[in-house]
């Protein structure tokens, strides 16, 4: 991975996003990188099925007892509803139909949204465009811990904690960081959710709404899919703000552990990342990734050079990414 050095402030840059740079780098070398922009027609079918298997799972865990419910929430409705998190993801740069049809992809993004139980499409869309703007600046990034959580979350068992509140820290950052006035489409996503919950709860019952809800929360927490979190940005090796993961969690997260490759060209979506990488590998054979989200979050609560505080952050940042 590199030098680690033990960290009590954040490090402070005043340069560009390195991606930049990079993306026109490899765009002169290799034209045809642009062959690989645009949508993966098979995506809108996956992400579906995804959310009609959690509904089919209602029907099949509304008996069983609670010690049930939360070990399948974890292992198996979690696992779901975390990939659809980042079908979002892939939703937010609008890999579902387009650039030429942005309500249709906030329309489909609330139907992913359904199994997760909380409404967070819309929103997640809205904040995730300033993360790749403004990657790491002080003001406009959400992604970026403030100082108080770093201040706070700094030792062993302060880290792990942390984990475990990961999924309220993601959701309440940004309102603080940067918040921004609240959208029709946030409204109706809102709406949309809430419906749908009432009518788990109605046909269901209220178990079936908290499968979906703890597992929704459990996965981004303490699990091994979580680590993406930790691993795409916190600062591993001196230096270096960004990593790819090359490892088998990508198969049911849209391949979002190739990170360097995703903020390289957030207009190629997640299932033709692997092909821009090996049409261009010497731009990434050479920096540090990781091959373990589970030893990611091991070392993040493990190593005291690693913590909230491992991240660059930027004062000023004008150029988007």
């Amino acid at each position: 991975m590199g030098q680690r050095v033990s960290r009590t402030d954040f490090e402070w840059v005043y340069d560009d996003q390195p991606h930049i740079g990079r993306r026109d780098a490899m765009l002169k070398k290799y034209p045809e990188i642009k062959k690989l922009y645009g949508v993966d027609p098979r995506f809108k079918y996956i992400v579906s099925g995804m959310v009609l298997t959690q509904i089919l799972m209602l029907y099949v865990m509304q008996d069983q007892s609670w010690k049930m419910i939360l070990l399948v929430a974890y292992c198996f409705g979690g696992v779901i509803n975390h990939s659809l998190m980042l079908a979002n993801h892939e939703i937010s740069h609008n890999m579902a139909f387009g650039y030429g049809r942005p309500l249709a992809n906030r329309y489909f993004g609330m139907w992913c949204n359904l199994p997760i139980g909380f409404p967070m499409s819309v929103s997640f869309k809205k904040y995730h465009t300033l993360h790749h703007r403004f990657l790491a600046n002080e003001r406009y990034d959400p992604d970026v811990p403030s100082i108080l959580e770093a201040k706070l979350f700094c030792n062993t068992f302060g880290k792990f904690i942390w984990l475990i509140l990961q999924p309220l820290f993601y959701a309440i950052r940004p309102l603080f960081v940067n918040p921004l006035p609240v959208e029709r489409l946030e409204v109706i996503n809102t709406i949309v959710q809430l419906v749908f919950n009432a009518l788990v709860v109605q046909f269901f019952g209220w178990r079936m709404l908290a499968y979906l809800m703890l597992g929704s929360f459990l996965a981004m927490g303490v699990h091994p899919v979580a680590g993406h979190f930790i691993a795409e940005h916190y600062m591993y090796a001196k230096g270096f703000e960004t990593y790819s993961y090359y490892g088998p969690f990508n198969w049911i997260t849209f391949n979002v552990g190739y990170h360097n490759e995703h903020h390289d060209f957030p207009n190629i979506p997640g299932s033709r990342l692997p092909e821009l990488r090996k049409i261009a590998p010497e731009f990434y054979e050479t920096m540090p990734h990781h091959t373990s989200w589970v030893r990611v979050m091991y070392d993040f609560v493990m190593d005291p050079a690693i913590g909230p505080y491992a991240r660059i952050k930027r004062r000023q940042l004008e150029r988007a990414g």
